[in-house]
C-alpha cells in the first residue's frame, strides 16, 4: 500500500474515503449518521490500526488520521432524504471501486473484506446485547 500511496496520490486520498462512505451508508438506515455509529466507526478505525488486516495497517493509521473531517465534508455534502442519500452514497463508492482496480489483488481483497466488516460494525452500533438476552424473539419497537 505504501507503493501505492506514493505513485498515486490522488487515488490514495480517495480511498481515505473509503470508511467514511461505508459509515454513511451503514447509518442511512435513518437517514443520517448518528452520534453512536459514528463513534462506532471512529473506534473500529482506531482498533484496525493494531488488529486490522496487516497489509492494512498504514491504510487505517491514515484513515485515523482523516476519518472525522472525511464523515463531516461526506455528510455535509450529501442530499437530504434517505433514498437521495443512499444513491449518493453508492455513487461515490461506485466511483471508488475504480481507485480499487489500480491496487493489487491481495490489497484489493483486503480493502473488500476489511469494509464489509466495517459496514457491518457500524450497522450494529445500537445492538444491544441485554435486549438480545431478555427478548430473544424480535418485537418491534423494542429490538428492531
Amino acid at each position: 500500500m505504501k507503493d501505492f500511496k506514493n505513485s498515486h496520490a490522488a487515488q490514495y486520498t480517495k480511498l481515505l474515503q473509503f470508511p467514511a462512505y461505508i459509515s454513511l451508508l451503514a447509518g442511512n438506515v435513518n437517514g443520517y449518521l448518528d452520534n453512536a455509529e459514528k463513534h462506532a466507526a471512529i473506534e473500529l478505525t482506531h482498533i484496525k490500526t493494531f488488529v486490522g488486516d496487516p497489509l492494512l495497517t498504514e491504510f487505517f493509521k491514515d484513515v485515523e488520521a482523516c476519518l472525522v473531517e472525511n464523515i463531516k465534508n461526506l455528510d455535509y455534502n450529501l442530499p437530504i432524504g434517505k433514498n437521495p442519500r443512499d444513491k449518493s452514497i453508492k455513487d461515490g463508492l461506485a466511483k471508488l471501486e475504480e481507485t480499487l482496480l489500480l491496487l493489487d489483488e491481495p490489497h484489493a481483497a483486503a480493502m473488500h473484506r476489511s469494509m464489509r466488516s466495517f459496514k457491518q460494525h457500524v450497522s450494529e452500533a445500537h445492538h444491544n446485547v441485554l435486549v438480545d438476552f431478555l427478548f430473544p424473539i424480535s418485537i418491534k419497537g423494542l429490538s428492531y
